[in-house]
């Protein structure tokens, strides 16, 4: 019996590229096609990434107090989310939450900051962190998420040892002034570009969940795969209470699989990674993500709790995948690169039946006396 989706993957795999008809198919396939719409999405991700999974780590280096004003950031100007709120961590204490997550597995750290973007100073103050955080951790890759860059910062971001940089487009092009006034979408767009020419492997990526459309999805993902984004984060919105979208919940778990499932379509052998509001968003349905995602983020996000991190590591183990850079993974063979009317169907069900409880306000790690989440 044919199977349009596995017969896409086939022409994927030799060299097509997804057309905005075939991206459409995908986000508007019914809960009955879901599990053919996974494997064929998970024949991409085993070509290209065997059965490793990429470990992640946030450090929140300056939390809240941010100037800008997107609808969707706990962070932003205005917001009443009651997050933790601190300025700069001490280099010691950034070095010492990172090493938490290596610990647990991590291969990457992600080093983030609030704000629009950093001044010299500030690129001056993380480069250090940098520098002594790969003195006692050589291998790990570091990525960096301070905002938007100006002339010269990304190469001093690289020469202090700085792997990536991470700046979401989160949205189309289209869309952005609905959810930010304070800067456009060139402005993100010219960040990574910065990025790039500096030699920093481009972090792009998504927040669905927002009120988008399939073709704002669609616009956005395209937008990813023509900016070529090494790694692309899909967030899935994390409505607090004290912001523009609280209240705001229009994702169903399967919906969620299929916005990943247009990610891994559109770029193949691109890092993809299921990212923040996932344990609320995809819920039960985390562990099959997993056959179409590669990458995830260990424990707690910047504002608020994750899933314990030894519940990830074993949702890992439980499903037959490897953390990247384990001995397990340094065993398996095969192995390819390593290096969201919108993701939801918009109609009264999904209102009825995806709502979720509010997200959990980070009070452990970064800027507190209590241990982090890895």
């Amino acid at each position: 019996m044919f199977n349009y989706f596995d017969d896409l993957a086939t022409r994927q795999l030799s060299g097509a590229t997804l057309t905005r008809r075939e991206a459409l198919a995908i986000l508007e396939s019914t809960d009955e096609q879901l599990l053919e719409v996974v494997a064929a999405a998970a024949r991409l991700r085993r070509t290209h990434f065997s059965n490793t999974v990429k470990v992640n780590y946030l450090v929140n280096l300056k939390s809240g107090l941010c100037p800008e004003d997107c609808t969707y950031c706990s962070q932003r100007l205005g917001s009443a989310a009651q997050i933790l709120k601190y300025t700069w961590l001490k280099p010691e204490d950034a070095v010492a939450q990172a090493a938490t997550g290596i610990r647990a597995g991590a291969s990457r750290v992600c080093m983030v900051a609030s704000g629009k973007g950093p001044t010299d100073r500030d690129v001056d103050r993380v480069a250090g962190m940098v520098t002594e955080l790969k003195d006692q951790h050589p291998d790990v890759e570091v990525c960096a998420c301070l905002g938007i860059l100006k002339d010269g910062q990304a190469g001093r971001l690289k020469a202090a040892g700085v792997d990536a940089y991470n700046h979401n487009l989160n949205t189309s092009e289209s869309m952005y002034a609905k959810i930010c006034s304070t800067h456009e979408f060139s402005d993100r767009v010219q960040t990574v570009e910065h990025a790039k020419a500096a030699g920093l492997s481009p972090c792009s990526g998504i927040i669905v969940g927002m009120g988008e459309s399939h073709e704002d999805l669609i616009d956005a993902v395209f937008a990813l795969r023509e900016l070529g984004s090494d790694s692309i984060p899909v967030n899935f919105l994390m409505p607090f209470d004290g912001t523009p979208l609280e209240g705001t919940w229009l994702l169903r778990p399967a919906a969620c699989m299929r916005v990943l499932a247009l990610v891994r379509f559109a770029c193949p052998s691109t890092e993809l990674r299921m990212a923040g509001g996932r344990e609320m968003h995809l819920r039960t349905l985390q562990p099959l993500a997993l056959h179409v995602a590669n990458s995830l983020f260990l424990g707690d996000y910047l504002t608020s709790e994750g899933q314990a991190g030894q519940a990830d590591l074993d949702m890992i183990a439980d499903n037959g995948f490897v953390v990247l850079g384990s001995p397990e993974a340094a065993t398996q063979q095969g192995c390819g690169s390593q290096s969201s009317g919108g993701c939801g169907c918009h109609g009264t069900h999904d209102a009825e039946t995806s709502s979720g409880a509010n997200p959990t306000i980070r009070r452990r790690g970064a800027g507190t006396a209590l241990a982090p989440n890895a």
